[in-house]
């Protein structure tokens, strides 16, 4: 007997590249970064840090880079030239708007969970209607970052529900191995990166379109 469909009791949605397409802003910071330090960089180092906790970005870009500054400090210079860009324009993936309004109205709670710190999270928030998001989990308020499952455990946590009762939005590998070994099901619309699959992955080219059935939960 097949078993019937169940919606989420949470949506759980990572942040860039998902809910909107800020990539091309951290990428093009680091460009500057780079040439700040008369450093070098390229695309294949940028799509390495999808996804990543920012301090271990910082680490990368240490490295890699090879400037003399802490991963702390780099993060911070990160945070500023990304923060300028989304203060001008919030660059929204398509279909994100429609299905979080689609939600508030089924009444089913969603939550943010990004590796971004709140400094970047507040002109986004501040550009939705307020409540969209019943909590919000940054990089900087866990002590394990994707792929650690700790960021989506915490989410479930403080919405009262069961991972496998949430269907987490990602598009980056290490967003979904956060979400995958947490328990929930997994959305995946790939953006900037190729995601594998998973056993509790399910594709979708874009948001735009989806409704609220369209969310069943994996068994």
């Amino acid at each position: 007997m097949t078993e019937a469909k169940r919606e989420p009791l949470a949506v759980l949605w990572d942040m860039d590249g998902t809910l909107v397409d800020t990539e091309p802003y951290w990428i093009e910071t680091e460009y500057e970064m780079a040439a700040r330090y008369a450093a070098t960089w390229s695309r294949e180092h940028a799509l390495n840090l999808v996804g990543n906790d920012l301090l271990a970005s910082g680490r990368y870009i240490r490295e890699h880079m090879g400037i003399d500054r802490s991963p702390e400090q780099i993060v911070e210079e990160l945070l500023d030239g990304v923060v300028a860009r989304v203060e001008r324009a919030v660059p929204w993936c398509p279909g994100a708007r429609e299905l979080l309004a689609a939600l508030a109205e089924a009444q089913i709670p969603c939550a943010l969970v990004t590796m971004s710190y709140q400094r970047f999270v507040a002109p986004i928030l501040a550009s939705l209607p307020p409540g969209t998001f019943a909590t919000v989990v940054t990089g900087d308020a866990v002590a394990n970052g994707k792929p650690h499952p700790e960021p989506y455990l915490t989410a479930a946590a403080r919405l009262g529900v069961r991972p496998a009762d949430c269907v987490a939005i990602e598009d980056s590998n290490t967003g979904a191995r956060s979400a995958e070994s947490a328990g929930c099901t997994v959305l995946v619309v790939p953006n900037h990166v190729t995601v594998e699959p998973g056993e509790r992955r399910v594709f979708r080219e874009t948001l735009t379109g989806i409704r609220v059935p369209d969310l069943p939960l994996l068994p």
